[in-house]
């Protein structure tokens, strides 16, 4: 009996949550004396996850899985768990695997546990710590199904490697028509800079900051951080950055290492969004704005002052180090 996991790729490459979750399915193979399996679509470059702990690889290749479709790629994931006879199946909290690990779990007759944020807090019965209330508590949740699907959220346990010698093994699924109820026309990406999905910084910037012709702050800040740009809603609703930028409860949930809003007053919606990154840094004129509630650190002043002599002193920094 193995542990599967769903190692999430795009343009044949892994994302970083590929990499964490199969660190973490390492651990929990260890506590449970059993091996990691993956599954994976349309990856060039499979034998990178050999260096986190997988010991084997079902390899699936099909053209008409190019475009994320949630119901096909779950019945993949499915399907590789059948055949592998697994009782745990991990996936990431990426948009696309929330998408698809409800399905999973229906599909296998199984619990379903999403946010989870810990290694297992017991294995007989089986039980997990995950993020509630908006990021704002935790809970742990019993799963008693014979099979368990559990969604690992992202940044909460780290990439670590664990070489292991790992098999790959060509699988083809059978994949029907019915899957594809949903077709997708196209699909528009950000080139050529960090996406807010894998970043570990982002940077984020708010009315503040006056017009969209003085973005160049949050970009220069998240191009020394080696960070993504992001904007609160009221931003992406003005026009002043694209909605696929619009980071919050209503926009898109981040958990990143370290989180720095500028110019950002922080409305209930955006700080339940960011609430589960691990650092928040606040620059804001206001000294009253409710975001300093919640920051970990907050600078009191203007960000057109602020933020030019923050970058530059990190380029100081780096050039040093």
């Amino acid at each position: 009996m193995s542990i599967l996991i769903y190692a999430e790729s795009a343009d044949g490459r892994f994302k970083k949550v590929a990499f964490e979750l199969a660190s973490y399915a390492k651990k929990v193979a260890e506590s449970m004396g059993t091996t990691v399996t993956a599954v994976t679509i349309n990856a060039s470059n499979v034998s990178e996850l050999s260096k986190y702990g997988v010991d084997k690889v079902l390899k699936v290749s099909d053209d008409k899985l190019g475009k994320f479709t949630a119901k096909a790629y779950a019945d993949v994931i499915k399907q590789a768990a059948e055949k592998e006879n697994v009782k745990l199946v991990l996936l990431s909290s990426t948009t696309d695997s929330l998408y698809a690990a409800p399905l999973v779990a229906v599909n296998l007759n199984a619990g379903y546990a999403s946010n989870v944020v810990g290694l297992p807090v017991s294995t007989s019965p089986f039980q997990v710590k995950r993020n509630a209330f908006s990021n704002k508590a935790f809970t742990i949740t019993e799963i008693d199904t014979d099979i368990k699907v559990l969604g690992l959220a992202k940044n909460s346990y780290g990439v670590f490697e664990s070489a292991s010698s790992m098999t790959e093994e060509d699988f083809s699924p059978s994949i029907g028509e019915a899957d594809f109820g949903v077709k997708v026309e196209s699909v528009d990406k950000a080139t050529g800079q960090v996406t807010i999905a894998d970043a570990e910084v982002v940077v984020s910037g708010g009315r503040g900051l006056k017009g969209p012709e003085n973005w160049h702050l949050v970009e220069d800040l998240a191009k020394v951080l080696g960070g993504a740009t992001a904007c609160s809603k009221p931003v992406s609703d003005l026009g002043w950055r694209p909605h696929s930028e619009h980071v919050g409860q209503t926009g898109k949930p981040v958990a990143t290492n370290l989180y720095v809003a500028i110019g950002i007053s922080g409305a209930i919606q955006h700080i339940a969004g960011i609430n589960a990154s691990k650092v928040k840094l606040v620059i804001n004129a206001d000294a009253d704005a409710p975001f300093f509630k919640v920051a970990d650190y907050g600078v009191v002043g203007d960000a057109f002052e602020i933020v030019p002599k923050l970058t530059e002193k990190l380029k100081e920094f780096k050039a040093n180090n």
